[in-house]
């Protein structure tokens, strides 16, 4: 790791998590006229498939990739791609504690630095932000597949620009602490 360090490589601190998007219907408010009762029209399949993505809170930079489960070997593979994708860089790399995260099985690449933040505190990574902003826009949707499903969710990825990555997941204290964000 020093010797990434002493060429110069740059630092970049991403957040990593996974989010599920399944056929279930993600339920929200239902405006009306006064006295209307609200009707939403909900399935319940559980066909579902997971997105992995890491952001960079300052810059809006992104990588996500699609899964059909979580598990360890997914996120080595995963963490493989991330690495390979900012391979001219030294990442700082939050996630969550999830059990995959933290098998002794993975074999962390030597440009990923993974640091952990507190148990139960989804609140503390950035990305899920990102993650309620793409599941708000599905609200009521009801795809007939998955197929369907994941055409909505990479249209919702392709029409996010770093610009709108960077406000929905660079807090200030974020850009303070890393102090060189633009």
């Amino acid at each position: 790791m020093q010797e990434l360090f002493a060429q110069g490589k740059r630092i970049r601190y991403l957040c990593q998590d996974e989010s599920r998007f399944g056929l279930h219907t993600i339920m929200g408010r239902l405006l009306t006229l006064k006295g209307v009762k609200p009707h939403g029209f909900t399935q319940w399949p559980r066909d579902n498939f997971y997105l992995y993505g890491v952001v960079e809170p300052c810059t809006g930079d992104s990588y996500f990739y699609e899964f059909s489960h979580l598990d360890s070997y997914c996120f080595q593979l995963f963490i493989n791609q991330v690495s390979q994708r900012f391979a001219d860089s030294v990442v700082i790399l939050q996630m969550d504690r999830g059990r995959f995260h933290l098998s002794r099985q993975l074999d962390w690449p030597e440009n990923l630095i993974p640091i952990c933040q507190p148990a139960h505190c989804p609140e503390l990574n950035p990305i899920e932000r990102l993650w309620e902003y793409i599941k708000a826009q599905l609200r009521w949707d009801n795809c007939l597949n998955l197929d369907q499903l994941r055409q909505q969710v990479y249209a919702i990825l392709a029409q996010l620009t770093p610009c709108v990555i960077s406000s929905l997941a660079g807090w200030d204290f974020i850009r303070a602490a890393i102090g060189r964000c633009t």
